[in-house]
């Protein structure tokens, strides 16, 4: 049996076998641990383990330097040489890359590069899983079924390259979402959770929320389409602006194909997009929200590159006292554009606001809407990033201060960009879970936001 079996050795023995003019492995180490429940009872849990190695060629020609990518999973030393090898020969196919870059140099070694992967397990749900059996009993006991899933990920990536790049990051990332609902399923109310290690979760604490949300719903109203004041909770900030965020290339703006183009050329880099001081921003350091402080990239796009693999990532400001700051850029589209340097980053973070909750802010509404969240969000239209999709779980009438009952849900089209310039009142940031994005980005801290004439374009008869 081969000695080679750790993912840094794997990754040295691929540059080795490597007879590219540059190469670049990315080894991604997976465990992952869940429970899953339905009607107040655990139904199943389970532990996985996996590997997936990315191969990236580079080949220098007259006309320029070509990339090829291969990527396999459950990969065994016995699988390297043909998976290099695999990754040269795309190269030799393909034609010069657009994006092709020198390999970065000089970023310092990562002092645990040789250490074992880090692991999760069903440990993790240690404390997390009595407590949510104490929670069961309470909903039984009230009259309320619960449903959802708690999961745990931890990856440990190691990226090695031809020019000397030995570079490693641990991402744990856990999502815990809980649905309430009535015996009857008339009712329903959904709470989720974005966390590293499940020990600053509460599930007391999420179905005593849950509790109250159906006790809004006993009492049902019914109303037509149109502007509303709106309050739209922290989750539901987040899942707009991450695809704002995802939407913010430099390139696609530069050339006039988004929100962020200035008619008649260049971008609105410098504009106002908002009266609130709001400050939108990633950081890789941010404390509970720690992301990979280097480029990882598997493939290219507008957004990201292969060549970059490694780069350092600064803390961005993306959106700066409400003032646009940044669009994302590679090393090829800076160029391009002759913008900075500025990589996404895994995390993304909305200060500036106040510091009342959500709570407060219902509190202080004569007449509005109370959103739980928002689902199956789709573009419509690229040139003003409008948006449309569905809320779900809950939506309530507040009148003088007070949640009145439940309305029916509705499909709305807005376009966050837009929701900046608009909204009225910004509360205290908070680390939440977006819930339709919640399978890509889960690392976001927002404030709710109260906007004055949300479009909720026609009525929709989801639950």
């Amino acid at each position: 049996m081969s000695r080679v079996s750790k993912p840094y050795e794997i990754v040295e023995r691929a540059l080795e076998l490597s007879r590219a003019d540059g190469c670049v492995v990315v080894a991604d180490e997976e465990s992952s641990a869940n429970l899953r429940w339905a009607g107040n009872a655990l139904t199943t849990n389970g532990v996985t383990r996996g590997r997936t190695l990315t191969v990236i060629a580079t080949v220098d020609g007259a006309q320029g330097t070509a990339s090829g990518v291969v990527s396999r999973s459950a990969v065994t030393v016995d699988d390297l040489e043909p998976l290099v090898r695999a990754a040269e020969a795309a190269a030799r196919a393909a034609g010069p890359a657009e994006d092709a870059q020198p390999l970065v140099t000089d970023v310092p070694a990562s002092p645990d590069f040789t250490d074992a992967p880090a692991e999760t397990s069903s440990a993790v749900f240690a404390d997390f899983a009595p407590a949510l059996g104490e929670a069961f009993a309470r909903a039984r006991a009230g009259g309320r079924e619960l449903y959802g899933f708690a999961n745990h990920e931890l990856t440990s990536t190691y990226l090695g390259t031809s020019t000397g790049l030995r570079l490693r990051h641990d991402q744990p990332n856990g999502t815990l979402e809980l649905n309430a609902k009535s015996p009857d399923r008339s009712r329903s109310a959904w709470a989720g959770r974005s966390t590293r290690d499940f020990k600053d979760v509460d599930p007391a604490a999420l179905d005593a929320e849950l509790a109250t949300r159906l006790g809004w719903a006993e009492r049902r109203i019914e109303l037509p389409a149109g502007r509303y004041e709106t309050l739209l909770p922290p989750t539901a900030v987040a899942d707009l602006l991450i695809y704002q965020l995802w939407s913010s290339t430099a390139r696609d703006a530069v050339e006039g194909r988004t929100v962020f183009s200035k008619p008649g050329g260049g971008t609105r880099l410098g504009e106002t997009l908002s009266p609130l001081p709001l400050t939108l921003r990633s950081d890789p350091n941010e404390p509970g929200l720690e992301s990979a402080p280097f480029v990882i990239a598997h493939s290219s796009g507008d957004d990201s590159s292969v060549f970059d693999n490694g780069l350092p990532i600064a803390p961005t400001d993306w959106v700066r006292d409400g003032k646009l700051d940044r669009l994302i850029t590679t090393r090829h589209t800076a160029g391009l554009t002759g913008l900075p340097v500025a990589p996404g980053a895994g995390n993304l973070i909305l200060d500036g606001g106040g510091e009342r909750s959500l709570e407060e802010m219902v509190a202080s509404t004569e007449r509005g809407l109370l959103l739980t969240c928002l689902w199956y969000i789709r573009e419509v239209d690229p040139a003003t990033l409008l948006l449309t999709g569905l809320t779900r779980d809950g939506v309530y009438l507040v009148e003088n201060g007070e949640v009145v009952g439940e309305v029916n849900n509705f499909r709305f089209n807005e376009s966050p960009v837009d929701l900046l310039s608009r909204a009225s009142e910004a509360g205290r940031t908070e680390k939440t879970l977006p819930r339709e994005w919640s399978d890509w980005f889960t690392r976001a801290a927002m404030p709710a936001l109260r906007i004055p004439d949300f479009n909720m374009s026609s009525v929709s008869k989801g639950v």
